[in-house]
């Protein structure tokens, strides 16, 4: 029964937003405003046939590789477009051919109204961004699948498109973006989702989601019903579980951008509102055995009385604490920038981007203000022509 209930649910999300490709449907997802300088260059049918819930565009930079997870009509792609420039790239990845004709059709006319093209849309499911459908589309047109055998081999050429030609390569893109399409994956397709998400990111790239979250559990009965799943509501994250999914695929530095103050729907008691989350694929922990040499001493410059990172440790405000390099150039980074002062500071030249052998200790001499420290002399053993990493 549950397998023919899932069925029934992913045939409605395909069914209900290959409609929704043609005519709009204004209750698919909440109203958002967006940046009024960037749409004109959008045709009127992709902007009429949006649907999402928050704007993650709008943490885009220039010069940004972007993925858009579930990019529909293309509306956040072609807006992110003009805000990477031309040394910027989107791509946008759906799997609903009607939004995929629709975005791709699009394509030009926003490439003559901003002057560049560099957005491009791509068949996949964003819960595995390693297969690309237009080439197994290739195969199994040319051996259509009639027999288990033939099954087989389509489900061989998938694994080796995954190896040999992946949808999004590993750790290619800076910001993968999403609006209001990871609450339409199955339960039990999320773990891997936000895998996939953190696989394709850079170290030290970032994901920005927004979507629907729900204050309580979705009963079982409204999973169930297929309508409600499609209309991104059955299948909300409840708030908290949201963030924890981020933080199970390894993400850190996690943070809450924008929180619908008031529900968009309420079901059977149930609370439903839009959420835009901020994650951070940071670089790998590699002090597990650090033996406290050529440490850096920060101190937290508060308000809190103390906070912790992800790994655990703790900072009490005004108090120093020995760090190794990796943390002390993580601490250097979004969304820690700003919120420690570094002391007999350890010289890096390799920015927190791998675990490599910490450069030789700066001799320093204290400034006035007593936390500032000036550097002296510098043991320089890396950074050379290849680098130290």
């Amino acid at each position: 029964m549950t397998d023919l209930v899932t069925l029934n649910v992913s045939a409605a999300v395909r069914d209900r937003y290959s409609e929704a490709s043609k005519t709009q449907e204004a209750a698919l997802c909440c109203p958002v405003s967006y940046d009024p300088r960037f749409l004109g260059a959008i045709p009127r049918e992709v902007l009429e046939r949006d649907y999402g819930c928050g704007d993650p565009s709008k943490y885009v930079r220039p010069g940004d590789a972007v993925l858009d997870l579930g990019s529909g009509g293309g509306k956040i792609c072609f807006i992110a477009a003009q805000v990477v420039g031309p040394t910027g790239r989107v791509i946008g990845i759906d799997c609903n051919e009607d939004m995929l004709a629709l975005a791709r059709r699009s394509q030009p006319e926003v490439a003559r109204h901003i002057g560049f093209e560099n957005v491009s849309f791509r068949k996949g499911q964003i819960q595995d961004l390693k297969l690309d459908l237009e080439q197994l589309e290739v195969t199994l047109s040319m051996e259509p699948i009639g027999s288990s055998s033939a099954w087989l081999r389509a489900h061989e050429r998938a694994d080796e498109l995954r190896r040999t030609s992946p949808l999004v390569a590993d750790e290619s893109v800076d910001v993968v973006v999403s609006n209001c399409v990871l609450n339409l994956v199955r339960s039990e397709d999320r773990r891997q989702l936000f895998s996939e998400i953190h696989r394709v990111l850079k170290v030290g790239g970032r994901a920005v989601i927004s979507d629907i979250v729900s204050n309580a559990d979705i009963p079982v009965a409204l999973q169930n019903d297929s309508t409600l799943w499609s209309g991104c509501l059955s299948g909300a994250f409840r708030e908290d579980g949201f963030l924890a999914a981020f933080e199970a695929a390894g993400f850190g530095g996690l943070e809450i951008l924008e929180r619908q103050s008031e529900p968009w729907q309420i079901v059977a008691g149930i609370e439903f509102r839009s959420l835009t989350v901020r994650a951070h694929k940071l670089p790998p922990n590699c002090c597990a055995d650090w033996d406290g040499s050529n440490a850096t001493d920060v101190v937290y410059r508060g308000p809190w009385k103390s906070v912790q990172n992800d790994d655990g440790q703790s900072f009490s405000r005004g108090q120093r604490v020995a760090v190794c390099q990796q943390v002390s150039d993580t601490l250097r980074r979004e969304p820690y920038a700003g919120q420690m002062l570094f002391i007999n500071e350890v010289s890096s030249c390799c920015e927190g981007t791998s675990c490599c052998d910490p450069p030789s200790q700066i001799e320093t001499l204290p400034r006035a203000d007593s936390w500032t420290m000036l550097p002296l002399a510098t043991d320089s053993n890396c950074c050379g022509p290849t680098g130290c990493c």
